[in-house]
This record gives structure tokens, C-alpha cells and sequence, in this order.
């Protein structure tokens, strides 16, 4: 692909030290058809860890910035607003359980008409052990939702996303855990803005997951997806805005 809009990248990291330098190399590897640089920014967002993640991702090459009110949406939240000037954002795990060069065709999609793109692991190739069971099951409950609720095609929440920063502007995303990709999905569909599925890899992670490695985390997440889920059902259709946008 050709690149049309300046493209930066936010990884929220916890503890992560072991992974998130493959991860920012590997983006940063990134060259398209021209063989210019893909990605104009990376941006780590350290959200209170206690080894050397910080660190390891300077030294790889991202910028970093730190986010001690521990959750996922707000460790996204401070990654958005330290980004440089940029057209597309891609959203990016720490842990290596994304293929980095799968970002070409999520950038792509954007690049041909799409506002939100979401890496779905559901069509894409699943290694095994992977996603745990509570995940899959999680995930498949959620998209089935959002068929039923909103008659969207939706396979998967895949944290492996890119959006046009017109569009992350217009979602004024406020959730600040669990509920940060249902809600930007389903936003983008009540807003009627072009949301697309492509299929992404899943790698085995790195390290132990912070969510689906533990109980509190498989409960929180599961009760902050399907909160999130009715509470936007309930509160219905929405308006885009016209010249919205982050503050920085």
C-alpha cells in the first residue's frame, strides 16, 4: 500500500518488557510500496508497570508515555493524546500476539474507504492456546450482540484495529477499562461510519495476560463488555459531530 495519511500507533503496556520490543521493531520495520517508512509514530503508553517495559520500548525506537490510573481505556486515552499530528491511528497490543505485517492490510482498508477497521481473529489463524476458552467465548457472546442489537456484521473485538483520527475524534470514547473495544465499535456503528473486518493472525502471547490470566480479570472484562453493550443500546442512535476533535 502507499501510504495517504500520516500513520501513528498507541500501545497500552503493562509489564510487558519481554514482548514490546519485538512489537515496536516490528512496526517500525514496516515499508510500503515505495519502500518509505509505514509509520510516522509509536507511541507506548507504560500503564504502571513495574519492570523494565519503558525501557525496553525506548529503546526499540517508540516514544513513551505513562499512564498510572491502571486500564486499559485510559492507557489508550494518554497513547491518543501524545500522539504527533497523524491521520490514521492503529491500535496495537505489547504482548506479540499480532503479526506486525498484518497491520499493511488494516492500513489498507482505511486507505480504500473504511473509518474503523478491527483485525478479527475469528477470521483470521488462530494459534493454539492462543485465546483462552473464556475469550473466545466472551468475544463470540459480544459479536453475537452486536448482530442481534444493531444488524452489523461483527465476528470479534480484536484489540488489533486502525481508525481514521476524523473518526476517533467524532466517538469521543470515554470508557476507561474493559469496555474500550465494544464501545468503539458499536459507536462507529450507531454513528453509521464504514466499519470493516479483516481477518488477523493470533499469535500464543508473551508474558501472562492481565485480563484472561486471571479470575478478577475474566469477570471485570466480561461484565465491562456487556455493560458497555447495553448501556449504549439503551441510550440509542447518536449524532456525528462536525469539527469535533481531541484535545492533545
Amino acid at each position: 500500500m502507499y501510504k495517504s495519511h500520516r500513520i501513528g500507533v498507541v500501545i497500552p503496556a503493562c509489564n510487558e518488557e519481554l514482548a514490546v520490543g519485538q512489537v515496536v521493531r516490528g512496526l517500525r520495520a514496516l515499508r510500503d510500496d515505495g519502500g518509505h517508512l509505514l509509520i510516522d509514530d509509536i507511541v507506548v503508553c507504560d500503564n504502571g508497570s513495574d519492570d523494565g517495559t519503558a525501557t525496553v520500548a525506548q529503546a526499540a525506537g517508540a516514544r513513551v508515555v505513562y499512564e498510572l490510573q491502571r486500564g486499559y481505556g485510559h492507557a489508550c486515552l494518554a497513547g491518543i493524546k501524545a500522539l504527533y499530528p497523524v491521520g490514521i491511528v492503529l491500535f496495537v497490543d505489547a504482548d506479540r500476539s499480532v503479526r506486525m505485517e498484518e497491520a499493511q492490510t488494516l492500513l489498507a482498508a482505511i486507505t480504500n474507504g473504511a473509518d474503523v477497521v478491527i483485525g478479527s481473529r475469528a477470521l483470521g489463524k488462530l494459534e493454539v492456546g492462543a485465546m483462552t476458552f473464556s475469550q473466545r467465548f466472551g468475544n463470540g457472546l459480544a459479536a453475537w450482540l452486536i448482530r442481534c442489537l444493531w444488524k452489523h456484521p461483527t465476528t470479534d473485538l480484536g484489540p488489533f484495529r486502525a481508525i481514521t483520527w476524523d473518526s476517533l475524534c467524532d466517538l469521543q470514547m470515554s470508557s476507561k477499562t474493559y469496555g474500550w473495544t465494544v464501545e468503539m465499535q458499536v459507536k462507529a456503528i450507531q454513528l453509521g461510519m464504514d466499519v470493516r473486518e479483516v481477518p488477523a493472525s493470533c499469535n500464543k502471547r508473551i508474558g501472562v495476560s492481565k485480563i484472561s490470566g486471571t479470575l478478577k480479570g475474566v469477570i471485570g472484562a466480561g461484565a465491562g463488555i456487556l455493560g458497555t453493550i447495553f448501556m449504549l443500546y439503551l441510550r440509542g442512535p447518536r449524532k456525528r459531530l462536525v469539527g469535533h476533535s481531541l484535545s492533545r
